[in-house]
């Protein structure tokens, strides 16, 4: 971090020049109304930077000259305190800060009376225009965003959070109150910092804007050359130049470029080398096994309908032929066997007559005289009719 805030030297002479420039400048623009009023326009620097930074930040910076007067109103939230109304807190913290010797807040609220009382839309823009200042105590800062509204954020008086059992309160709140706070976003590369106010002596002011930009840059958390120009401007004037940093970064950032670039290449080739490789492992490990997958063949799907027929067609099937398709040999040598009677007929025993009949042509008596025939007559005629 040391070295960072001695590569960025600041030449004092050029600052004394542009913050004395400011001045008359401002002093040519006021009207007679606007000296009587006593009222001062607020000195801010503008820092440009390099890059744009990974990850928001805001920053306290302490200065050796206040940047409010004593005129200045400022607004502390609190933490209700257990057993205690709102009212009896409000006495409970301002009683605290009296006897601490705390003279610069004007106003004290409760958490619960800012959820309560200033609830309203108007409320809160009214809360707002009422004070140049918040801050609040640090166990309650959290649970202060969802209940301000965005406006405080806008118009960049969110509350700066002060922890209330410090034995040293008085100057903790001394310091936060002369201080001052820088925003930087993720979103740009821009950001500004209130660092005096018009009523200051010149020397004053290219104090306080040394000692802002020397724990700007050591609190930074960017790496690599940081600060690329600073402005000097009020509300209603034009930026005026008093740094500017050397070429020599453009020069720093492209050989880092070019350094990551390599680096990215020589990553991409050893990954690209590792795959080859693993590949030709693989290759030769399935040549010298020399092992052939089977391919599993394919059946088709039949229904069980086209299978039971399959079935019985199969079944009935010829038999093999034992003997190969060829004719069984004949055991006679194709010759016909000869006649034993000399081709000549049997003699018929009865002589070519018939035999007798024993009944004598008659029919056979029926035992049952006939009765079961007529009755299976009788009832078909019923069934009939």
């Amino acid at each position: 971090m040391a070295d960072k805030s001695e590569e960025l030297a600041l030449d004092r002479v050029q600052v004394k020049k542009a913050v004395q420039a400011l001045l008359a400048f401002l002093k040519t623009k006021s009207t007679p109304d606007f000296l009587l009023l006593d009222e001062s326009q607020h000195l801010s620097l503008l820092f440009t930077l390099w890059k744009i930074p990974k990850q928001a930040q805001t920053i306290r910076i302490p200065l050796p000259h206040g940047i409010r007067t004593d005129t200045d109103e400022v607004c502390l939230f609190t933490r209700d305190e257990p057993n205690m109304t709102p009212d009896q807190t409000q006495r409970f913290y301002k009683k605290l800060l009296a006897e601490r010797g705390v003279k610069n807040v004007t106003e004290v609220i409760p958490y619960k009376m800012l959820k309560t009382e200033y609830k309203p839309f108007e409320a809160k823009r009214r809360l707002l225009g009422n004070f140049d200042m918040f801050l609040s105590d640090d166990r309650v800062r959290r649970l202060l965003s969802s209940h301000i509204g965005k406006h405080f954020y806008e118009r960049k008086k969110e509350p700066l959070s002060v922890n209330l059992r410090s034995k040293k309160l008085a100057l903790d709140i001394q310091r936060t109150i002369q201080g001052t706070t820088i925003s930087i976003s993720k979103k740009g590369c821009c950001c500004m910092a209130r660092v005096a106010h018009s009523g200051m002596a010149a020397d004053e002011i290219a104090e306080n804007i040394d000692s802002a930009v020397s724990t700007i840059v050591t609190k930074l958390r960017v790496k690599g050359p940081l600060i690329k120009i600073i402005h000097l401007k009020s509300q209603s004037s034009v930026a005026l130049p008093i740094y500017t940093s050397n070429m020599n970064h453009l020069t720093l950032l492209e050989e880092t470029k070019k350094q990551a670039r390599t680096a990215m290449d020589a990553k991409k080739t050893a990954s690209k080398q590792k795959s080859a490789k693993k590949e030709q492992k693989s290759t030769e490990k399935n040549t010298g096994a020399e092992v052939e997958e089977e391919i599993p063949q394919l059946v088709p799907i039949v229904p069980p309908s086209k299978k039971a027929k399959l079935e019985t067609k199969k079944g009935l099937e010829k038999a093999p032929n034992p003997t190969g398709g060829k004719k069984a040999p004949n055991p006679t040598g194709g010759k016909k066997a000869p006649n034993p009677t000399g081709g000549k007929k049997a003699p018929n025993p009865t002589g070519g007559k018939k035999a007798p009949n024993p009944t004598g042509g008659k029919k056979a008596p029926n035992p049952t005289g006939g009765k079961k025939a007529m009755r299976r007559k009788s009832r078909r005629t019923k069934k009939a009719a």
